[in-house]
């Protein structure tokens, strides 16, 4: 095969199956020769994985694969790079499209095509990453960004041990995909998709738009840092048919006990809220505040630049490098509290005024940061205790 010919590949994801599928045809009719690999994981609890090859006239081919090691991602790389790179050699398809199971979450995905190799060869030596879309129907996104189902509930896991809720699985595909692929809808739901990821490029189904859309290309490096809480560039306040995005962004720590104690009405406030806090008892950590229907999830990001000596900088990229220096402040240095919350019919001053109501007092910021670690450690349910 010559060097420079690379089978194009577009990864559809989504959890609204009749509209993923729609996009998925729509992309088949588009194109010339298009080929599309689907690994359905409804078998995932028995370690097995139905692989379907398919193009425009229906199904080519399929098997099953084993689910080594419990892992949709270690079935994917073992099952569907090998595939990958067949097909390219093949020389018969124009484009090659991973519709991937409803609940899949397209990242780690995109990585192991990016990232994977063949027979000791790089599998970008075949193919082109050309895209990732996410189809929605925009009138089912509020009411699931609501609740907390877990996907296994819906037969929606990706293997036995995905704890994960729809609401989780939802937002980080809509996040992470450039191109947005939606049914007809109404306008609050179509205003949440915007507010969820605004640099998106949104196309109708229906209208011809999505091939183009979908070849637009896709930067790898720049997706991983747009979902790094580390590194992100959360969404801007909106406000538009009655959905509202609220940046909550202070420099003074979060005191851990008064944060806790207000998760229970924070949390269920917004149907997505996320970001990037530093809590007075850990001001050495960056943590990340991710939630989605109701269900939050609290990691650690690394360390605070602040918390560095200077010759340490150079291991972290140029970008947080340039975004610290420039938004330095003289005492919390780059840490900082940034968390946005999205919703429909978002009680904004009310988030504001619990939020403010959980940072130091003046009168507890005298105590320096050796008084500050004295406070309880109420959030060792989600991390590991303080040392």
């Amino acid at each position: 095969m010559p060097e420079h010919v690379r089978l194009p590949v577009v990864v559809v994801a989504g959890l609204h199956r009749a509209e993923r599928r729609r996009a998925v045809q729509e992309l088949l009719d588009g194109c010339v020769n298009g080929v599309v690999l689907h690994h359905d994981l409804r078998d995932a609890p028995r370690r097995t994985v139905h692989r379907e090859l398919r193009d425009a006239t229906g199904t080519i081919a399929t098997a099953d694969v084993p689910l080594s090691n419990d892992c949709a991602c270690c079935a994917l790389r073992e099952d569907l790079l090998p595939e990958l790179r067949r097909l390219a050699e093949e020389g018969q398809y124009g484009l090659a499209v991973v519709e991937l199971w409803g609940g899949s979450d397209p990242h780690p995905v995109v990585e192991v095509i990016a990232g994977g190799e063949v027979d000791g060869h790089p599998l970008e030596e075949f193919v082109e990453l050309a895209g990732v879309v996410v189809a929605v129907d925009p009138d089912r996104l509020l009411g699931e960004l609501s609740v907390p189902d877990d996907l296994a509930e819906h037969g929606e896991h990706t293997s036995p041990d995905d704890t994960r809720t729809r609401a989780e699985a939802l937002a980080h595909q809509v996040e992470y995909a450039t191109t947005v692929a939606v049914a007809r809808g109404g306008e609050a739901g179509l205003a949440m998709l915007r507010q969820l990821h605004p640099t998106a490029r949104r196309v109708l189904l229906g209208t011809g738009e999505l091939l183009r859309a979908a070849l637009g290309g896709f930067d790898v490096a720049a997706a991983r840092d747009r979902v790094n809480p580390a590194l992100a560039l959360l969404p801007h306040e909106h406000d538009e048919a009655g959905v509202a995005t609220l940046v909550w962004e202070r420099r003074r720590p979060l005191h851990p006990v008064r944060l806790h104690e207000a998760l229970e009405q924070l949390v269920p406030a917004a149907q997505r809220s996320r970001g990037r806090f530093w809590l007075a008892n850990r001001p050495e950590l960056m943590l990340a505040w991710d939630a989605a229907g109701a269900s939050l999830a609290v990691e650690e990001c690394g360390p605070w630049l602040a918390a560095l000596p200077d010759d340490s900088w150079e291991l972290y990229p140029p970008s947080r490098r340039a975004a610290a220096a420039l938004d330095w402040h003289p005492v919390h240095g780059d840490r900082v509290q940034q968390l946005v919350f999205i919703a429909e019919g978002l009680d904004v001053d009310g988030i504001v005024g619990l939020l403010d109501s959980c940072l130091l007092t003046d009168a507890e910021l005298l105590d320096g940061e050796q008084g500050w670690k004295a406070f309880p450690d109420a959030f060792e349910d989600f991390l590991e205790p303080v040392s």
